[in-house]
Parts: C-alpha cells; structure tokens; sequence
C-alpha cells in the first residue's frame, strides 16, 4: 500500500515498525458542540483508513482522544476555552457537556458507519501522562517557566516548520486578528504545555502540578495519550488538513524532544469539506450535521459516498445539488443490487479478479473515487449474480455503505410492494413478458414493457421472477 506521507510531502510504501500491530492514532473531537459534517469528512476517511488496513491483512491497534479540556478557541493558546463555551451556553458543567457530546460524536458516527477506536480517552484521565511528559521536557532543557505557564521552547529545534516551508514572518502569534501576542514567550512560536495563568476567563478544570493549580494545553494531550496506549513510536498518525499547523507541528516537536527519537512515520491529512463561501466551520452559515440532513431525508450513506466519491487529499465543496446527486447514485446502485440473485455459483477466479481492481485502488494512496468505479465495474461484469454479491460483501468491509443489506431491504420491499398488486390482466401481460423474455423474443418483451409503463405500471425483476406494481 502506498500513502501519501504529510511529513515527506510524497507517497511512499507503507511499512509499519512491527509486523505484528499497525499503531494507529487519530486526533478525536473536542466535544463542546455537534460534529458538523465537514469535522466527519475526516473521520469517514480515517475509518476507510483503518478498515482498508485491515482489509490488507494488518492488524490495527487505533487510538482516538476526547478533548474535554484544555483546547482554546485560538491555536495560538489564547481566546476563550471551547468546553466552558459550550457550558455557558446551555447552562450545564463542563463534564455535562463533554458527556452529552461525546455521546452525540458517537452517535453519528454510527449512523455513518464509521467504526469506533479500540481506544477512546478523554483528556481528563491522563493528567498525570501530561504533567510526566512536561516534567520531562523542563529537564532536558526543551520548556520553561514564565509568568505562572509552562512553554515549549522552540528555539531549541533544528527544525520546526516539519510540514510546511512557511515564512515565519506569517507565523507570528498575532497571525489570527484579535489574538494579543503572549509577552510570556520568549519565541513567538513557543506554546504552552500547561496554563497556571491565563489572561482570559478562567479554566473550569483544575488540577495539582509542581507549577501549580492549573491545566494541560491543548496540544500536550494527543502526545500523552498516545504514548500511554501505544507507546514511543507510532506509524500513522491521522486528522484533518487545518491540525497540520499548528498542532501536529507541536506534537511532534513535544514528542521527539521528550523520546530522544522520531515519533511518527507517516502523516495522514484529510482536506477541507467547503461550501461555496469557503471552509466550513460551526460559527457561520447553516450548522451542517448529520441530524441535519436526516431531517431533510436524507441517508447518511449518501453522504458517505459523497465523501468516498472524491479523494481524500482534494477539497471536496458541499451543496445540496451536489449531495442529491449522491443521493441519486446511492439509491440506483442499491436498486441494481436489489435484481442480483443471490442463487447461483461464486466463479472464484472471477472474484479474485473484481477483488484485485478495488485493492489496487486502496493501494494507490487510498483512492476511494476509483474503489467506488470498482463498484460499479462489479454491477457491469460477465459473471454470476452470486459472484456480483461476494464480491460487492468483499469491498463494503472498507466501504460500509451498506450495499448488501440495503440491497436486500428494497428487494423485500419491492416484492411486499408486488405482492399488494392483483389484476388478472397485468398479471397475463407481465408473464407474456417473461415467456418472451425466455424465448429471445425481446422485441414482444420490450413492447409489453412500454405497453404497461404507458399504462401506470412498473416491471420489477427479482430473483424470484417479475413482478409488478403502480407507480
């Protein structure tokens, strides 16, 4: 498999550090309001991800963390904290609000068929991990003390910027407008690795440390929680494309300067979900979630394929035109996969075939738009039905679009549909139709056909012959 690596900006051949275990981690929500459905992109994505590893033969270990504190509503440590945002506006404590949305993040995530991690832990329950690592890092000389914070201490890298040739000039604190620089740092790139003090609002969480009462910054937490769980060297490290600077770029520095060693072999950035005025985020326009579009009708497998159309590393631009047209797709792939008759014999060399177009499109740096065209290459294949639905069960293991069992629900509902439907006539003509089908004669067959559409009625051809009904 080859995966386009963030770190070397080229793909290059996947090689785990141990053929036992892929260790595999994913930077998870901070769970102060709804997921929107450009934050799901990426999980849909890193689910395909993990899945396809599996499809492989790997056997992944995954871990995801909760950020139920310590994450500012500027990357630049500064502004007001998410999670006491969102506890001001509902009125509840901080952990009830994590709670409840922790639980809604999940809960979407199930209706897209995106697996949960083997591991998810909040940030809450390793404040010791963190304070270990900044203990550590104040010893070998990487982090300082001042005004009452914890910093890392940028200057002491060879190399900072690891995913971007950036300008530093553009990379001041005061980048965001409305960010007041910290006269705390002794670098303008420094960040906090724990706040005792703070010019904003005060933290809601609180906890002992040898600098004092105080919290993890944001960035502290995914190194800690993922040398707790899969220890001092990672092979994938996963999340969207906006993480990249400046939090991927700090945990990695805070990483290696606390081992000693490279942390992580291959980056793994998922692209922005824009509409048409540009990034979507939760602050403007329309709030896009998953209820959302349930609400409208919508299936959240269509907006699964909708992201699977396109390759993870584009922007992929939502509209509601756009996402009708994979409605449309979804709902005409699972009607042809509803007339497959599950009867006949597997052809295994046939299926070894099909098998080998879909993984050669995981392969090629995951790319899901041409595993989906391997769908479709299944639907058009000279082979048997059975063949067609082995090998359509085959690929929805990483897909999980759900095509064999919603290809089975429209089949029963069609033939309940059918079987509702009683007139001796339309009875006689639909069995003409197929008693000329069977005789090649498919000129009468296609007259019929015509005849009935004309007629308000709607052939149905299923395994268990044709039926009809009036649309």
């Amino acid at each position: 498999m080859y995966l386009y690596n963030s770190l070397s900006h080229k793909k290059e051949l996947f090689q785990p550090n141990s053929p036992d275990v892929v260790k595999m981690y994913t930077c998870g929500p901070t769970v102060y309001h709804f997921a929107h459905i450009g934050n799901l992109r990426t999980y849909i994505m890193e689910d395909v991800l993990e899945k396809a590893l599996r499809y492989q033969g790997y056997n992944v270990l995954r871990v995801m963390n909760i950020t139920d504190v310590g994450h500012l509503a500027s990357d630049a440590d500064t502004g007001e904290d998410k999670m006491l945002k969102g506890a001001k506006r509902e009125n509840k404590s901080v952990m009830e609000i994590a709670k409840f949305y922790t639980d809604a993040f999940f809960a979407d995530c199930e209706k897209l068929n995106i697996k949960r991690p083997d591991v998810v832990e909040p940030a809450t329950g390793c404040i010791p991990e963190f304070i270990a690592i900044v203990q550590g890092l104040l010893d070998r000389g990487f982090a300082y003390v001042a005004g009452g914070n914890v910093y890392f201490d940028t200057s002491r890298l060879d190399k900072y910027y690891v995913f971007n040739d950036h300008d530093e000039d553009d990379l001041a604190v005061g980048v965001r407008e409305g960010v007041e620089e910290d006269t705390n740092k002794r670098n303008k790139n420094d960040f906090v690795l724990w706040f005792t003090k703070s010019k904003f609002e005060d933290q809601a969480l609180k906890w002992d440390s040898p600098w004092g009462v105080g919290y993890p910054g944001w960035h502290i937490e995914c190194s800690g929680i993922s040398m707790k769980h899969l220890g001092e060297d990672l092979d994938i490290h996963a999340g969207g494309i906006d993480n990249a600077f400046p939090h991927h770029t700090n945990e990695i520095a805070q990483s290696e300067s606390y081992l000693g060693h490279k942390w992580c072999n291959y980056w793994f950035h998922v692209h922005h979900l824009n509409t048409d005025t540009g990034k979507m985020s939760k602050s403007k326009g329309e709030f896009l979630t998953v209820s959302l579009l349930e609400s409208k009708g919508y299936d959240p497998m269509a907006y699964r394929l909708f992201c699977l159309q396109s390759h993870y590393r584009r922007n992929l631009v939502f509209s509601w035109e756009n996402l009708d047209n994979a409605t449309q797709a979804y709902e005409k792939l699972i009607a042809k996969i509803a007339t497959l008759n599950p009867g006949s014999d597997v052809d295994e060399e046939a299926l070894a075939a099909l098998k080998e177009r879909f993984n050669n499109a995981l392969n090629g740096d995951l790319n899901t738009s041409l595993a989906i065209t391997a769908v479709y290459d299944v639907l058009k294949a000279k082979c048997s039905d059975a063949t067609k639905l082995a090998a359509l069960a085959d690929f929805d293991t990483v897909l999980s679009l759900n095509l064999i069992s919603a290809g089975e629900t429209l089949r029963k509902k069609q033939e309940q549909e059918c079987l509702a439907s009683a007139d001796p006539e339309i009875d006689a003509l639909v069995q003409q139709r197929t008693d000329a089908k069977k005789a090649k004669d498919f000129a009468t067959a296609d007259r019929i056909r015509d005849e009935l559409k004309a007629r308000g009625i709607e052939i149905i051809d299923t395994p268990q012959g044709s039926k009809w009904r009036k649309v």
